[in-house]
């Protein structure tokens, strides 16, 4: 893999010389370009041996582009704050919007590769991560962006040069650490795994490009010139998908779907509401000042429905068995521009709990294949492709600690119109019904179609889907109580068998 990598590739200052001018102002021109048209961000990875001239790859690059429009992320290891939550967490977050450059300095490679070589990560277990990479580069890319994966490699002989070279300079000693010795000793160790990484996560979406380090000339001119081209190629393409996405959606022939199977005339008289409300809200308020919760998970609730079922009164019930210093509710509302030159899942991404929190979603991430679906506010390819991007999503949640719970309050559409209707009769009501809430329920059979499909693909063993009869807003809060609680509950205990393995 590594072999057209040692062949010693070089240019001549002169040639260099000359190159660079017409380089520079190509570059700035497609960031310009880029810049102007928002239509997608360039995400570029930067990986390889210590000294095959990393940083100064990056330095460059700010040198002949834009800084403004350029932002560098540089990661250690994590922080207390990034390990309570997923993995890919900090790297989410850092995403660059659309029109802008983002350079990685330190990606999500960096540590399975080093757990690896470390011996802290079995090969399987560095698999199954690289699988998770692989399907959230496929989608950065189908959002849109452009994905560029360098990796320098020099020779061990090359790498040892290269470091007493730096070391050997007063403006690039300071490059050279202890580290860069010791990493010098595991060298064969690191070109295994990298190998091996390099060919898993070697996709047609983001492929990985293997740059000679040795020449500086040479290197630089490379990157360039590959950066360039790739960004051209990029805006010729504008919008448009990459990748293929999903298989499409078949319906059943016979009617019958998992809301039409509900039982909507399940009641609670008002003696038993409250008898049970008080009885499953204390058991709520144990279970999260439990220690094994605060100390070791947090919690995600996913409330959806129709509209007017009945989920604002429902998470009011749950909020009031909890200390409010621990849990927040994030309303869902249209994005905004800044969360639009993002991918769709970002805006969940930065709202996620950290241990012993939990966050109330009042719609979620299902938006995108409910709402935008129904709509037509994203192409078909979208919120088809959606349905594995979100079970992945709540997956890395669960495997980070995370009880993920979600909620479909189902309403019959008479009982609905009598809603609508109240709503609109009483004063200080109004404010729940709009227009768009008429032109919805005119969609009604829509997103029936549009919620089976979403339960069918989307109820996970981790992450399943809980549909309440809400016809009873009594009914619908405590069943969403007992819910809570039997699954915070099971966990927990899962968790004290765990760890009485250990």
């Amino acid at each position: 893999m590594f072999e057209s990598a040692e062949l010693g590739h070089k240019i001549d200052r002169e040639t260099f010389k000359l190159e660079v001018p017409k380089l520079r102002a190509a570059l700035l021109d497609v960031q310009y370009d880029m810049l102007q048209k928002k239509e997608f961000p360039v995400v570029i990875l930067i990986s390889g041996v210590d000294g095959s001239g990393k940083g100064e790859t990056i330095n460059l690059l700010y040198s002949w582009m834009d800084p403004r429009h350029i932002s560098t992320l540089a990661f250690s290891a994590p922080t207390d704050e990034e390990m309570a939550r997923p993995y890919m967490w900090r790297y989410w977050r850092a995403l660059p919007p659309k029109g802008k450059v983002g350079i990685f300095a330190g990606s999500w490679y960096s540590q399975p590769i080093t757990d690896r070589i470390t011996g802290k990560m079995r090969r399987s277990e560095m698999d199954e991560q690289l699988d998770d990479i692989n399907r959230f580069e496929a989608m950065l890319v189908n959002e849109g962006a452009l994905v560029l994966k360098f990796w320098f490699h020099l020779s061990k002989e090359g790498q040892k040069k290269r470091l007493k070279a730096l070391e050997k300079d007063p403006r690039t000693a300071w490059r050279v650490t202890k580290q860069s010795y010791e990493r010098l000793k595991t060298y064969s160790k690191l070109q295994e795994v990298a190998g091996h990484v390099l060919r898993v996560s070697n996709t047609a979406h983001a492929p990985w490009i293997i740059v000679e380090g040795t020449d500086d000339e040479y290197r630089s001119l490379t990157v360039g010139r590959i950066v360039l081209e790739s960004m051209k190629r990029r805006l010729l393409q504008g919008g448009r998908q990459q990748v293929p996405v999903a298989p499409p959606i078949v319906h059943s022939i016979d009617q019958k779907n998992v809301l039409s199977q509900l039982d909507l005339k399940q009641k609670l008289t008002k003696g038993d509401y409250e008898t049970e409300l008080a009885k499953y809200q204390a058991r709520l308020s144990e279970l999260v000042r439990d220690p094994r919760f605060v100390g070791r998970r947090s919690l995600v609730l996913v409330f959806e429905g129709s509209d007017a079922a009945g989920k604002g009164g429902s998470i009011r019930r749950v909020g009031a068995a909890m200390d409010a210093r621990q849990y927040q509710i994030i309303p869902i509302a249209a994005p905004t521009e800044e969360e639009r030159a993002q991918p769709y899942l970002w805006r969940f991404w930065r709202h996620l709990p950290r241990t012993g929190r939990a966050a109330i979603f009042d719609r979620s991430w299902y938006g995108r294949v409910l709402v935008e679906r129904v709509e037509g506010f994203c192409s078909e390819p979208d919120w088809l492709r959606a349905y594995a991007e979100i079970n992945d999503f709540e997956h890395q949640m669960v495997d980070a600690g995370a009880v993920v719970i979600k909620f479909w309050l189902q309403i019959s559409s008479e009982e609905q119109l009598r809603r609508f209707k109240e709503r609109q009769d009483t004063e200080f009501k109004r404010f729940k019904i709009t227009d768009e809430d008429w032109r919805n329920r005119e969609k009604w059979d829509a997103y029936v179609s549009a919620v089976c499909d979403m339960v069918d693909r989307t109820s996970t063993g981790l992450a399943p889907w809980t549909l309440v009869e809400a016809n009873d807003k009594n009914f619908a809060r405590v069943k969403v109580l007992k819910t809570i609680c039997d699954r915070l509950e099971a966990a927990l205990k899962d968790d004290e068998g765990k760890y009485a393995e250990k």
